[in-house]
């Protein structure tokens, strides 16, 4: 991520410390990680020690301090959608993608997470892909999904 477009997104809240975490989820909503570099770019910008700014990073976990793919894969694995059958989504998906939860696929397509909840029980085993919920999954449809997210 280019220096020019950090500063943009650091003039938009005024320059102000306080806004650090808005900061950093906006640059990570646009880059889909927060590399070291955007970091540091911070961190001058704001006059926010780099040990600071790495700490609010690494303490949540909405921050990826590595790689990300284009795409998020979240499975939720609540009691509601365990009991529905999560486990052979997440099954599933691995298979499919060759990642276990807390991966990103080698050619950067795909992230994987399960989540303890998306608030969406009834409907439950829930998939989310890129903050589209799936609900009423089964291993079939889920292997749709995931072939068509572009």
């Amino acid at each position: 991520m280019e220096n020019d477009r950090i500063d943009q997104i650091i003039n938009k809240y005024h320059g102000k410390a306080s806004s650090l975490i808005l900061i950093l989820m906006e640059i990570q909503h646009i880059n889909h990680w927060l590399p070291k570099e955007a970091l540091t770019r911070v961190s001058e910008k704001l006059q926010v020690p780099l040990s600071r700014v790495r700490q609010i990073a690494s303490f949540y976990k909405t921050f990826n301090l590595l790689p990300a793919g284009r795409h998020e894969i979240h499975v939720c694995t609540g009691t509601s959608c365990h009991l529905r059958g999560a486990q052979q989504v997440l099954d599933t998906i691995e298979e499919l993608t060759g990642m276990k939860p807390g991966e990103t696929a080698s050619n950067l397509k795909f992230s994987l997470e399960t989540v303890n909840c998306l608030g969406c029980c009834a409907l439950g085993p829930v998939l989310e892909v890129d903050g589209e919920h799936h609900g009423k999954m089964v291993p079939a449809k889920t292997a749709d999904v995931l072939k068509n997210v572009n």
